[in-house]
């Protein structure tokens, strides 16, 4: 076998092996919160709806962040070593899409997080995709790919301390943040 083509094999190899550290991995039996129970994250807010209750965020002023904040919502949840999103979410992301296009001037950056849970790049690549799924998700809804922005802080930027259920289900999210061109 003559050199180039060992070293087009090794490469292939290592192309092959980066895709498999980055595509998403099978939940590991046992690794639940010990008594089986659900978890409680944040609830998405209904459809009819209004805003976050008792934010203590002040008066908001239509097309600000507040506003976005509030009466909206910026963040959606993930499950365990997942980028895909959940029925759940599809209503305050819909509610995204729509106040984004009431406001062609904003523009957002989506952060990927993950929980403490995993390596540091296994959780950069997760949160990486989980900002991107959401970005798509956008896009699709009609908001301009141009406003929309991406990061992942992976398991650098909890919301939520401890090493339970409850604070990993949490950390698993991803944040639409208002970046320019709000009120």
């Amino acid at each position: 076998m003559s050199a180039s083509r060992i070293a087009k094999v090794a490469l292939i190899g290592v192309a092959v092996a980066a895709m498999a550290a980055c595509a998403p991995r099978r939940p590991v039996d046992g690794v639940v919160d010990g008594g089986g129970s659900s978890v409680n994250v944040p609830p998405y807010p209904s459809p009819n709806g209004g805003g976050v209750e008792g934010s203590g965020l002040g008066a908001t002023l239509p097309g600000s962040a507040n506003d976005f904040v509030v009466n909206v919502g910026d963040r959606i949840y993930f499950d365990l070593d997942s980028y895909q999103i959940s029925p759940e979410a599809y209503p305050r992301l819909d509610a995204q899409a729509a106040w984004l296009q009431r406001y062609p001037q904003v523009t957002v950056r989506i952060e990927g997080n993950a929980d403490e849970r995993g390596t540091r790049e296994y959780n950069l690549a997760l949160g990486a995709r989980r900002a991107e799924s959401i970005r798509n998700y956008l896009i699709q809804r009609g908001v301009s790919a141009g406003r929309i922005d991406t990061i992942s802080f992976g398991k650098e930027r909890p919301i939520a301390q401890g090493s339970n259920e409850e604070a990993w289900a949490r950390n698993r999210n991803g944040h639409t943040a208002i970046v320019s061109g709000a009120q």
